[in-house]
């Protein structure tokens, strides 16, 4: 209604361990209106309970548990991939939560060996103990898990300017896209988060703000909507909106305003 030709949901309450399962007519509503609808992609963002480091037995029990929910309920949808923060070391140390984290993809990925969903891991600002502020962080999970290729990667603008990643200006933009691709490669690459930074270069505190109304601003964006190896990558608003979605609208048309016509484009730019 917004029009937007990409889309996030959550496929239970986000806020809760368990929901009551999917039924048949619940699968087969959506994928009826999903074949009706201009949506090309469509992605799920994981329950934020979720810690698959976590040093609790209970909460990491939990955290599997749930990310196979979440997985076979995207899966049973046909959504693209289930994105999730990796998770948040409470003191351990990164390099313990990292082995932490593949250890538990290993088991839910052995408890989900016929899911197609990718498990997209998503790019953190690095607040307080969170993993994934760092490129190597996530190339390092990837290179723990033992089947790499259900693993993909989503990067949250935001949260790479908060973690320290300059994108605003041409030469970082340029820099710290040669060093995810170095380090993860862009083939890994299926989404990004296209949210302003209410917080300064190198802050390592995750808060989204409009585009082109924070730290980031319009230039930085002119950058990632001219760039052609993000063409046809879905990018989603997760920017403060109230029901009637306005905001999102305002936000799209910013970023739409800012692709140049000379580029050469074979399709629009996918957005949410």
């Amino acid at each position: 209604s917004i029009g937007c030709t990409t889309m996030q949901v959550f496929v239970k309450n986000n806020n809760q361990w368990r929901a009551k399962p999917l039924t048949d007519k619940d699968i087969e509503s959506y994928k009826t209106a999903a074949a009706k609808s201009r949506i090309t992609a469509v992605f799920a963002h994981a329950a934020y309970l979720i810690n698959l480091c976590a040093t609790s037995p209970g909460i990491l029990k939990n955290s599997r548990n749930a990310m196979v929910d979440e997985l076979d309920r995207c899966n049973a949808l046909g959504i693209k991939g289930l994105i999730f923060h990796p998770g948040a070391h409470l003191g351990k140390g990164e390099t313990e939560g990292i082995r932490a984290i593949a250890e538990s993809l290993n088991i839910i990925h052995e408890r989900t060996p016929a899911n197609t969903s990718l498990t997209v891991l998503e790019t953190t600002a690095g607040q307080g103990t969170a993993v994934g502020y760092r490129f190597e962080h996530l190339r390092s999970i990837i290179d723990q898990v033992d089947e790499p290729a259900r693993l993909a990667v989503c990067m949250d603008t935001c949260h790479v300017f908060a973690a320290g990643y300059d994108i605003k200006n041409e030469k970082g933009w340029e820099k710290t896209i040669t060093e995810f691709d170095d380090i993860i490669g862009l083939e890994k690459l299926v989404a990004v988060h296209t949210n302003d930074s209410k917080k300064e270069l190198g802050s390592r505190v995750d808060r989204h703000e409009h585009i082109g109304k924070g730290m980031i601003g319009l230039e930085g964006f002119t950058r990632l909507m001219n760039d052609p190896r993000f063409d046809k990558i879905p990018k989603i608003l997760e920017t403060p909106k109230d029901e009637e979605m306005h905001e999102d609208i305002e936000n799209m048309n910013t970023l739409r305003s800012l692709v140049r016509t000379k580029h050469p484009r074979k399709e629009k730019p996918q957005l949410q």
